[in-house]
């Protein structure tokens, strides 16, 4: 293994690690502060961050949209605004366990959308390791049923969360269409709009009154958490993965994104949270279906490069 193999493998891990991480400290401080304006503080903090150094490093000139403004804009509003807050808000309903892998189910959810957008059907073996993390999803929900019984809000949550990652996969299909733009250009560009659109969303919930502004006090009550999800889940999680994923190649980056479950189980039992057998059952028949994918793809796309 050389030395930038093993760099990118551990920055990638790294990534995966702080979002998985992110969910259960994001769910803490829901307790002050609404889902929604820790989406816009993480956001505002990191591009205040980000745009700086973007403009140094390529220069004003590349403040322009170039004619793409729609497709970037709604890229951004998509995947920068819409898709954190339903995540968010969804985790404060459903669990930031239940988040971790209903968003680890992305690349499965990217495979159904390409399928619908561009024909191009999935191996067969690929929807089998779909439709088996989708029941290992339902399995982690309702507890093995116990869920449902007890509260439909947590079922409510979960298809937040499930449609926030569709959001994601807007966003992630969009950047393909962004050819010759560094990854600090589309990250920039996309976050710019994706930020005015959370915030006139926060502008317009809090002038109804059906949302109230958290105080200072709230703010400081949770201001490491705070910190933590715009620095690490935002900021440094970000440039870990693209850093990562340049030097390994996305067929290996994705399979790292099947451990993010793992982590956030991990939190959670350090704190002493108590998980159901269910859950634990359906998490692990997510994650075997996921990375049993993931080893299926790695195999066939070297043995197309085999043959050419």
């Amino acid at each position: 293994m050389n030395h930038s193999f093993a760099a990118g493998l551990v920055a990638c891990l790294l990534a995966v690690i702080l979002w998985g991480v992110q969910f259960p400290i994001a769910k803490d401080a829901f307790a002050i502060v609404d889902p929604f304006h820790v989406t816009l503080f993480r956001y505002l903090v990191a591009l205040s961050l980000l745009l700086p150094f973007f403009i140094w490093r390529e220069g004003l000139s590349s403040l322009r949209y170039e004619g793409k403004s729609w497709l970037v804009c709604s890229m951004g509003a998509m995947g920068m605004s819409i898709s954190p807050l339903m995540v968010f808000y969804g985790i404060s309903i459903a669990g930031a366990e239940h988040g971790a892998v209903i968003v680890a189910l992305q690349p499965s959810m990217m495979a159904l959308t390409q399928w619908v957008i561009s024909r191009k059907r999935p191996a067969g073996f690929t929807l089998i390791c779909i439709g088996v993390a989708f029941l290992g999803v339902v399995m982690v929900v309702t507890r093995g049923g116990a869920g449902i019984r007890e509260s439909a809000n947590a079922i409510w949550g979960s298809v937040l969360i499930l449609a926030g990652g569709l959001c994601w996969v807007y966003y992630t299909l969009g950047t393909e269409r962004l050819k010759g733009w560094s990854v600090w250009r589309i990250t920039v560009l996309t976050m710019l709009p994706g930020t005015a659109t959370s915030l006139i969303f926060i502008l317009t919930v809090t002038s109804t009154g059906l949302l109230a502004s958290p105080g200072v006090a709230d703010y400081r009550a949770v201001a490491g958490e705070l910190l933590f999800l715009a620095l690490f889940g935002v900021l440094f999680g970000m440039l870990a993965w693209n850093f990562g994923t340049r030097r390994i190649g996305p067929l290996n980056s994705m399979l790292l994104t099947n451990l993010m479950p793992v982590a956030t189980f991990g939190w959670r039992a350090a704190h002493g949270h108590q998980f159901a057998q269910a859950e634990l059952m359906g998490a692990a028949i997510v994650l075997a279906a996921l990375i049993a994918n993931n080893v299926y793809l790695r195999v066939q796309h070297l043995r197309a490069r085999a043959d050419t």
